[in-house]
């Protein structure tokens, strides 16, 4: 069996080691970010994780802060552009998910910790997505990302929280890095990123 214990050295030991080999990349994304973004370079937000239970996401920001005449922020597509494109694309957003990684929040593989307000959203199925730790990449993402509809990424997502394994996690891996290479699964047809999910129909 897989056990948690050995799952998060796993996680610790390979997140230690890319935060030194990524540093370089780490810091020109950070400055990117800085001088065509503005600040704060950083994007953070309450996510549930094991159990439900919230902690905070790091990610780096890839949006303006555009408005329109009455003060609200512009659609997704039209604040995601040029350099926020680009770092969206190549996944270095997700970069800064190594400090969740290392501080036991999250694991390298794990359903995709998503907004508090859909935990209520959850078929009993879909909420056991909750009983793992949640991950930068998972088997919904190598499994379509934003390109498949949300009954099929929770159903994947509760398809690993069964199925867990160290091999499994090896696999989806080495597939993380096939679609990062290829850009593959970033958006959803006709859309920035994706649509909310609304709860499913079963």
């Amino acid at each position: 069996m897989y056990k948690a214990v050995i799952k998060r050295i796993f996680d610790f030991l390979l997140a230690t080691a890319l935060c030194v080999l990524f540093l370089p990349i780490f810091a020109a994304t950070f400055f990117a970010v800085r001088s065509k973004l503005g600040s704060p370079a950083f994007f953070t937000q309450e996510r549930p994780g094991l159990g439900g239970k919230l902690f905070k996401i790091y990610k780096f920001r890839t949006m303006t802060n555009e408005r329109d005449e009455s003060g609200e922020l512009l659609p997704d597509e039209a604040r995601l552009k040029g350099v926020g494109k680009t770092i969206r694309r190549l996944s270095l957003d997700e970069l800064p998910q190594l400090l969740n990684v290392l501080k036991g929040e999250m694991s390298f593989v794990g359903p995709r910790p998503l907004l508090p307000e859909y935990l209520p959203l959850y078929n009993a199925r879909q909420a056991t997505r909750h009983s793992v730790l949640p991950g930068i990449t998972g088997l919904a993402q190598v499994m379509g990302r934003n390109a498949i509809s949300w009954d099929e990424k929770l159903e994947w997502d509760a398809k690993y929280a069964e199925n867990i394994s160290f091999w499994l996690d090896i696999k989806i891996l080495a597939l993380t890095a096939l679609k990062v290479i290829k850009s593959e699964g970033v958006s959803k047809e006709g859309m920035a990123t994706t649509d909310k999910f609304k709860g499913s129909e079963a």
